[in-house]
Formats: structure tokens, sequence, C-alpha cells
């Protein structure tokens, strides 16, 4: 007998032990309650001995002469909420936001997006105010972006984003009181389709003038579009570049570019270079962006091993994140099992809840006994 058909047997006894003038007559049988003011672990119904039986769709034959008891189960708890967005993830979610919305040549909504930036006062402080420089000159508000630009050349003098912003003041202050260029996009997208053309035919005399590029005066949108060419490519050299800007990019964004084209391209010696990335550096973006890359990469392997030593809870919680996203029930069981942070612990969990493998399920149930 096992302890379920034991609780209702129970249940069932003491039920019957009760008076009859005790018990309310009912005139006709009704459904089980919605809801009730204390959780049970049972819910036992019978028949009320005045009461017509309740109609059935079928008869049902009887194995014995016992009442027929009904067990109602209550309601299943809802599933483990999902961890909270950590500050960080929602600097990088508007920062992304920002970033394209310029590519779709909203510039109003990037500013609108790194104005929000600008206020939180965090680590992206610095290039939030480039970008929106960047967006309030597409706006055609010059006056405006070269207050920005002097804001942001105040606030940090050590910025990696210092030497972008001066060639970007220098350009605006060459244009101020001459004719606008009609569009000044567009010059930077025949820079673009010259480049491209160059390395598909003679990628020898490319990848000099791509190197040149990515460490001169043009603006950062220029040297992304350019690193995305070379990423494309299968030339070793291109790779080469990629991963050196990957280790260390004149300019943070177009790092973090690199970064995320490693993962894009996979293959083992680019994982090897963002692994060597992510252990060299402090910087918390760039190593939310290892993560990423090693996501695109599936490289289960990494982002165990870093969910594992990682002594920062948000990027380890990063890691399972991803992990969950792949998958990876058998890597998030072996985390839960050494884990003893219970608040970590419950987020593996939680991610182990959405996976329908047998690894999943033998551990959740194994948590139940």
């Amino acid at each position: 007998m096992n302890i379920t058909h034991a609780l209702a047997i129970s249940t069932l006894t003491v039920l019957l032990a009760v008076p009859a003038a005790a018990q309310s007559p009912a005139p006709e049988a009704r459904p089980a309650p919605e809801a009730v003011e204390q959780p049970r672990l049972f819910a036992v119904q019978t028949p009320s001995p005045e009461a017509p039986p309740a109609p059935a769709p079928a008869p049902r034959p009887r194995r014995s002469s016992t009442p027929d008891v009904r067990i109602v189960l209550p309601p299943l708890p809802p599933n483990a909420p999902m961890p909270p967005i950590v500050l960080g993830d929602r600097v990088e979610q508007l920062y992304d936001q920002g970033r394209n919305a310029i590519e779709q040549g909203r510039y109003d909504r990037a500013v609108e997006r790194f104005e929000q930036l600008i206020e939180m006062k965090t680590t992206r402080t610095d290039a939030a105010l480039y970008w929106k420089a960047y967006s309030e000159d597409r706006l055609g508000d010059r006056s405006k972006a070269l207050t920005t630009l002097s804001e942001l050349q105040k606030q940090f003098t050590d910025s990696r984003w210092i030497k972008d912003a001066k060639a970007l003041e220098l350009e605006l202050r060459q244009a101020a009181g001459q004719a606008v260029p009609t569009d000044l996009q567009n010059d930077e997208e025949l820079k673009l389709l010259a480049l491209r053309g160059l390395i598909q035919n003679d990628p020898d005399q490319a990848f000099p003038i791509v190197e040149k590029m990515l460490s001169g005066s043009n603006t950062p949108r220029v040297k992304e579009r350019a690193l995305f060419l070379l990423a494309q490519s299968q030339n070793a050299r291109a790779r080469e570049i990629v991963a050196t800007t990957a280790k260390a990019g004149s300019n943070p964004d177009l790092q973090l570019k690199a970064i995320n084209y490693l993962g894009m391209m996979n293959g083992p010696d680019n994982r090897q270079v963002l692994e060597d990335v992510y252990k060299s550096t402090t910087d918390v973006a760039v190593k939310r962006a290892v993560l990423r890359s090693f996501m695109m990469a599936r490289d289960n392997a990494r982002l165990l091993a870093v969910a594992k030593t990682e002594t920062s809870a948000d990027l380890r919680r990063n890691a399972i994140d991803m992990l969950g996203a792949l998958r990876d029930a058998a890597g998030l069981v072996a985390l839960a099992r050494v884990e003893k942070n219970p608040e970590m612990k419950r987020d593996i969990v939680a991610r182990l809840s959405t996976i329908k493998t047998k690894e999943a399920t033998d551990y959740l149930m194994e948590l139940l006994k």
C-alpha cells in the first residue's frame, strides 16, 4: 500500500466517523470548490448519502465494496521565477538599443537611449556620450554635438574614447560655417564599398589599408564595418587582424565587435583567443562579450568552466543562463550538485526545469525524494 492510498483511506475513515446530523444535506452533487482557505495535500470527496449520485460519463467496474473515493490534487505551483535583470544587463540592453537605432538611422531614438545611460553613471557613460554626440550631429544639431563631446573629454580624460571624440570634434569644427555635405553617411558607405571590392580582388593590398583604418581617425562605425568585412573573409591574415583587435582594440566597441565576430567565425583557434581575452581582462563588458561568443560557438565546456570558477556572481549567472539556452542539462546538473549558494542553486534548477531531457528530469526527481 503506497502513501497516497493510505492517506486517502485514513481521511475517508475520519469523514465516516462524523455523526450524520453534523453533515448538511446537499440537494445535489456539487463539484469540488475552486479555492480553499488553507492548502491541503489531498482533497477527498465522497458522495453525500442523501444526494443523488453525480452523472458519470461511463460506468466503471468496482474492484471492491469500498465507497468511490475521488482524490483531487491541488494545482501545481507556478514555475520558479527567472532571476531579475541585473544592472549590468540593463546597461548593455540600453547600449545595444542605442547602437541599433544608429544603424537604422533613428538618431532621435539613439539620443534618448544614450541619455538614459548617461544618467545611470556606469562604465558605459563615456561611450554613451560619444554616440550621443554622433547622433546629435546626424540630426543636424552640431552645437549640441560639440557640447556633448566637450563634456566627454572633461569628464573622462583617460577614456579610450578620447581619440575618437577628438577626431569627431575636428570633423565638426571643420564643417562649422561651411556647407554641410549632403549625406555624410553615404561617404562612409562609399569607403566601405571600395574596401569590400579591394578585399575581394586584392586582399594583400587591402589588409594594410584596413589596419590603418582601424587605428586611424575614421569613425567607429566605419571601423566596425571594415572589421566585419574582415570577419567574412577566409583569409588567415584577415582572421589574425580580427583576433588582434579582440585582444586590444583601440576603441572599446571595436574590441567587443571583434570578440563577437570570433564567436561567429568559430574554430578552435578563435575559441582559444576568446579564452585568453577572458582571462586577461578585468573589463566586465569584455567578459560578457566573450561569454556570448562562447555561446554562439556552442562552447559548453568553457561556459561550464566559467560557471564553476568565476568569482563574480553576475558573470557566473550569465554563464549559467547561456548553458540553459544551449540546453546543456548535463552541465547544469553537474553545477547544481556542487553549488553551495542557495540562490544560485535555485537559478540552476530554474533553468533545468525548462529542459526536457532525461538528465534534467532525473535530477529534478532526485530533489523531490
